[in-house]
């Protein structure tokens, strides 16, 4: 072993929190890693798995690892671990201000980086996929926070008709604000508890972008499932966008374009 190994060997080891916000700006990238259902990544079990080929995962990368990928190893740790204020789906983008979340890294023997060296080089090495605020060291407080404190969220969408509703109905659901009743979405009722909820949701405005599609924006509370409040979900979500139009609704496209966190400026719920 050579002297600056030695010298890595003897240093104690720490954890570290490292707060920021992260941009995602491409579809098919999962916040955090994507581990297959069937063999949940086992090294084993994942040799023979002809759901994920052995790869262990479904996608290559996720933000948690383009991120973990460069601080873990500069760092000398052991591992990391995301810590997310909530999460979009897989295909959704995240915008604005970008998402709040917490990085542990765990083990760090090398923790007095240059943070913001580290960040740029993190943005450089993701090609565009995501872009990060620079990251402050914290607590382990801001883990709960951000964990246990719920936000409205700006939503944008892009909306599949079955057919261009008539403009007395497109102009009542631009002045929609109000409680709606969600059951527990199908897509997702396999690992939740099937419930339902209320939400609060108010349209901030709904337009005729094309031959079948209209472009919506909304401001939701947290927990709100968008998808299914533009669809229906066969009446699982009442009322929908779907059932105000009097049309068949699909989303067909989704962007957070912000999380009102403290601090950022976007049209809030009233009440």
């Amino acid at each position: 072993m050579d002297r600056k190994a030695q010298e890595g060997s003897a240093r104690p080891r720490c954890n570290l929190y490292l707060e920021s916000r992260y941009r995602k700006l491409r579809r098919g990238l999962p916040q955090t890693i994507f581990f297959c259902p069937k063999c949940k990544g086992d090294r084993r079990r994942r040799r023979g798995c002809s759901h994920c080929e052995g790869f262990g995962k479904l996608t290559k990368d996720s933000v948690q690892e383009l991120i973990g990928r460069r601080m873990i190893p500069q760092m000398q740790a052991k591992t990391g671990k995301f810590h997310g204020a909530g999460r979009e789906d897989i295909d959704v983008l995240m915008l604005g201000q970008g998402r709040p979340f917490v990085f542990e890294v765990v083990g760090a023997r090398n923790p007095h980086l240059d943070l913001e060296e580290v960040r740029l080089d993190i943005e450089r090495r993701a090609e565009g996929a995501i872009e990060l605020a620079p990251f402050d060291r914290v607590d382990r407080k801001r883990v709960v926070y951000w964990k246990e404190t719920h936000f409205d969220k700006v939503y944008r969408a892009e909306v599949a008709t079955d057919a261009i509703p008539d403009d007395e109905r497109l102009a009542s659901v631009r002045s929609f604000a109000g409680g709606i009743l969600q059951r527990t979405p199908q897509r997702v009722a396999h690992r939740r508890a099937d419930l339902e909820r209320e939400r609060r949701l108010r349209v901030l405005s709904l337009e005729v972008s094309g031959a079948q599609t209209l472009e919506l924006r909304v401001v939701c509370q947290h927990g709100t499932y968008v998808k299914e409040w533009i669809s229906g979900d066969e009446e699982r979500t009442t009322p929908s966008l779907a059932k105000l139009l009097g049309v068949g609704c699909r989303c067909a496209e989704l962007d957070v374009q912000e999380i009102l966190t403290p601090g950022v400026e976007g049209p809030r719920l009233q009440g």
